[in-house]
This record gives structure tokens, C-alpha cells and sequence, in this order.
């Protein structure tokens, strides 16, 4: 049966409510949240299957944020060897979901075809959406393409037996979650589709997107894929970490989340 873990390997603490939800669901709007980077594995009787590939130590530091290990790195606490590592999963090409996307030498990507289109596309260096995304990354998503490495999705597929990704848009015009029948249910890995639980069990958009009618249709979707409203976990959320059991020896870094 198919296993859902999530490993921290960053942090930023210096957010607040007001910069991070739309609208009326910003208030109160100086209440501060903190948001955890993690990177998912999604381990499967065939093979690990990775989802996102967070940003490195040189990307934390030009962007000022905390970072404790390499994605690769965390991902090794739980035995994984991304040398060997099938397939990744990008939700989206933010800068903290492509960037250590060369730790995995002989994976292929799994990502959407708008996604894909959006960045090398005519709107993509305006201001709102260039900051968000690092040129370096996407131009070794285009050489990676060129290479064949890409596998390019419109719309939903599966990627192994109970493994599906699903095309949301919202937050990024190609974005993508992932839901895994597990022992436990269907989870769904929300990624950017829902930053926090307030978001998805608040019906309170991330104050980032691309269309906001296509963060509804997330939230909707994700609530109708997963097996409970628990079941659904968000990209950033520190809460995360306490709402599962911790990985032997790794408490406050991984857990198990079925």
C-alpha cells in the first residue's frame, strides 16, 4: 500500500496574515504566521515517488529565508537515494518547488503543460508573477524538456496504482496536486493549492494567484478527492508536523502522514 511523508527542510517566520490571505479572509491582517517548507514522499511498492523539489542553501540565502538541509538531503533521512528516484512531481515552478531539481539525475518531471506554457509565455516577466519564480530554474525546466526529461500532463493522470496528479490552476495557471489512496484514505498533497488549513477548511484564498475562480474549483476538488477534510495537507502549514505521528528520530522534521 502506498505511504505519504512530509519532511521540513526550510522555514520563513516573518510573515503575517495580511500578506499571505485575499481579501476579508486576511483578517486579523498583522497576526503572524510562519510558513515551513517541506518536500513529500510518496512511497509506493514500486518505487519512491518525490513531489516538489524546494530550493537550495544559495536560494535561502538571496531570498532570506531559513534553511536547514538540501530537499535531497531530507529526503535522505528517510532512506531515500534520489539517484534512483523514478519520478518528481512539480506542483508548480515557484522558486520553492523547482530549485534542487539536479539532485535527481536520472528522474523525469512530472508537470503540466500550462504550467509550462505560463512561464515561457508573454506575461510572464511581469513584475507579479517574475518575482515569484527564479530565471535560472525555469531555463533548466526548458533544458530538461529538451532532454526529454519532462513528462508533460494536460489535465490528470496516473503516475502509479492509487497515484494521480490533478491540474487546479488557481495559485499558478498549471498548478497541480497529487492524491495517493493510502491504508488510511486518499490523501491529496495540496502544495500551493492551499498554503495553510485556513485556506482549504476556510474557504480563504492564498493571498497569490493566478485566477481566483481556479482556487475555489481547488479547494472544491480537493475536498471531493480526499477521504476526509484531514486528509488534505497544505503546502506550508507548520501545523503539519504536529498533526501526524513523527518519524523515529525525527521529530519536528518528518512525518508519516499515511
Amino acid at each position: 500500500m502506498n505511504e505519504v511523508y512530509a519532511i521540513k527542510f526550510g522555514e520563513h517566520p516573518g510573515g503575517t496574515r495580511g500578506e499571505y490571505f485575499h481579501g476579508c479572509a486576511a483578517d486579523p491582517r498583522d497576526q503572524r504566521m510562519q510558513l515551513d517548507y517541506y518536500v513529500w514522499l510518496v512511497r509506493t511498492p514500486a518505487a519512491d515517488i518525490v513531489v516538489d523539489a524546494g530550493f537550495t542553501a544559495e536560494m535561502a540565502e538571496r531570498r532570506r529565508r531559513t534553511h536547514f538541509r538540501a530537499p535531497s538531503a531530507a529526503l535522505a533521512l528517510l532512506g531515500v537515494d534520489c539517484a534512483t528516484v523514478p519520478k518528481v512531481v512539480l506542483s508548480h515552478f515557484h522558486y520553492d518547488h523547482v530549485g534542487d531539481v539536479g539532485a535527481f539525475p536520472n528522474a523525469r518531471f512530472v508537470v503540466q503543460e500550462r504550467e509550462m506554457a505560463f512561464w515561457t509565455g508573454r506575461f510572464a516577466s511581469r513584475t507579479e508573477f517574475h518575482r515569484l519564480v527564479e530565471d535560472e530554474d525555469v531555463l533548466r525546466l526548458v533544458e530538461l524538456g529538451l532532454a526529454g526529461r519532462l513528462e508533460y500532463v494536460d489535465g490528470e493522470r496516473e503516475l502509479a496504482p492509487g497515484v494521480r496528479v490533478h491540474l487546479v490552476g488557481g495559485h499558478t495557471a498549471g498548478m497541480q496536486i497529487v492524491s495517493i489512496a493510502t491504508a488510511r484514505g486518499t490523501v491529496v498533497l495540496a502544495a500551493d493549492s492551499s498554503h495553510f488549513y485556513g485556506n482549504v477548511c476556510g474557504d480563504a484564498p492564498f493571498a497569490v494567484h493566478n485566477d481566483l475562480p481556479g482556487m475555489y474549483h481547488a479547494f472544491d476538488l480537493m475536498h471531493e478527492l480526499a477521504s476526509s477534510p484531514d486528509l488534505i495537507i497544505p503546502g506550508h502549514d507548520p501545523a503539519v508536523l504536529h498533526r501526524f505521528d513523527p518519524v523515529d528520530g525525527l521529530a519536528g522534521t518528518a512525518v508519516r502522514i499515511a
